[in-house]
């Protein structure tokens, strides 16, 4: 039986709020990486004498989720999917970004073939599979009614959007992600940064680095007050993805262990 979370948007609407009073559910926190495979992470989290062939075994001995960021240039193929999941322990959690082809080349118009390519590879990923996230090109500005038609092919799943324009960020188009239960992407990337809002039934967060560009090293200041707004989501029975993009320098790792920290 579906979630409430995953429900699509003709089985959500119209349905009455129970009156019953039930107790209210802590969300759940997973907090790692942008990808794993990054070179400059030897002799830094990975031991300059542990093979590369093992670094995604070290990883989730550490981390309990990832974001597959690779696919956004290529899109693995699905014996690559179920390799992954065939090496991580049970609740390992795989966050999925779309390929640029369907985001960038195509701006999402004529949707249907790209998800379902999408989909069909990565569904090897069975129960590790987490959030899907679709990254639009900077400089593109808002399209609703693009938007949209792209939401209503979607399968079931958890769906997120990060903007790199902010003319996206209008009650219209928080509106429209709402109605198809789809979350807002929330990021720090310079000039298109989304700020602490949530839209949608997860909470899903990139940290792109303190320069916004992939590099530096948060302070602590910085992600006890992530921290803190975070925790009031879980504490709303929202669930929390939070992933750290920061690989130059290893930085990203550490400040994924530092902010989980804060959230134990």
């Amino acid at each position: 039986m579906p979630t409430r979370d995953e429900l699509q948007p003709n089985e959500s609407r119209g349905r009455r709020a129970s009156t019953s009073k039930r107790p209210r559910q802590t969300g759940r926190a997973w907090v790692g990486c942008s990808g794993w495979q990054y070179k400059h992470w030897r002799g830094d989290f990975y031991n300059v004498e542990l093979p590369q062939a093992r670094w995604l075994e070290h990883y989730a001995s550490v981390f309990d989720t990832v974001e597959i960021n690779n696919s956004f240039y290529r899109l693995p193929e699905a014996a690559t999917f179920a390799q992954w999941a065939s090496r991580v322990p049970k609740g390992f959690v795989f966050a999925v970004k779309a390929s640029r082809f369907l985001t960038h080349m195509k701006k999402l118009k004529d949707p249907e073939e790209p998800v379902e390519r999408l989909f069909s590879r990565m569904g090897t990923l069975g129960k590790n599979l987490g959030p899907v996230l679709y990254q639009l090109p900077p400089g593109w500005k808002a399209d609703r009614q693009r938007l949209e038609q792209f939401l209503q092919v979607l399968p079931r799943a958890r769906h997120v959007i990060e903007f790199r324009d902010p003319s996206w960020y209008v009650d219209e188009v928080y509106e429209v992600l709402e109605r198809y239960r789809v979350s807002l992407c929330l990021h720090d990337m310079h000039g298109s940064a989304s700020g602490r809002v949530r839209i949608g039934p997860i909470v899903y967060v990139r940290f792109h680095g303190p320069s916004g560009r992939y590099h530096g090293s948060y302070s602590s200041d910085a992600l006890r007050s992530w921290a803190d707004w975070l925790r009031v989501q879980l504490d709303g029975g929202v669930d929390v993805y939070a992933y750290f993009n920061n690989d130059v320098g290893g930085h990203a790792p550490r400040d994924a262990l530092t902010l989980g920290g804060f959230l134990d």
